[in-house]
């Protein structure tokens, strides 16, 4: 295998470890919202890396994989998950590399724009007020998953030159 068959099969061995980890923590151990969100991050990472029709049918597989847990809310995950995604595969158009400064504010904004689409597509009555859910949980939660991609990144060394 060259370098490059190593690096695209360690990645998607990564995502596969981050969604399985994420429903471990989260229904497994019954963490629920203190867990990080790591499905979100292992989406954001594999919409970097493949087209945009791909990345946003991941987003719709694990946005349904979420919304089987949700009783109340059934649909919103699948919304907001297919929109980071299909904006994570844009991404790659637009941002050319990654460097230190990007993945943070990938990530970040990321996460806080699934938040905030999950809150607008969910129904009134399961909804909290939009400044504790999407201005305080979200960007709590957001630089929770982006401190775990960068320590992770760094640790490694999987993501530019983090």
């Amino acid at each position: 295998m060259n370098e490059v068959d190593v690096r695209t099969v360690s990645l998607w061995i990564l995502v596969g470890l981050l969604f399985v980890l994420h429903f471990v923590l989260h229904i497994g151990l019954s963490y629920g919202r203190g867990a990080p969100d790591l499905l979100t991050l292992g989406l954001l990472i594999a919409a970097r890396e493949t087209s945009l029709g791909r990345a946003s049918v991941l987003g719709l597989t694990t946005g349904l994989l979420e919304d089987a847990m949700s009783v109340l809310a059934f649909g919103a995950n699948s919304i907001a998950m297919t929109i980071v995604a299909a904006g994570g595969a844009i991404t790659r158009d637009l941002f050319v590399g990654d460097s230190r400064h990007f993945l943070p504010a990938y990530v970040f904004m990321g996460k806080w724009t699934r938040d905030l689409v999950h809150w607008i597509t969910m129904g009134r009555e399961v909804r909290q007020p939009f400044v504790e859910q999407v201005v305080l949980q979200g960007a709590v939660g957001s630089l929770y998953v982006a401190g775990i991609a960068l320590g992770m990144s760094w640790l490694l060394g999987a993501w530019g030159d983090v």
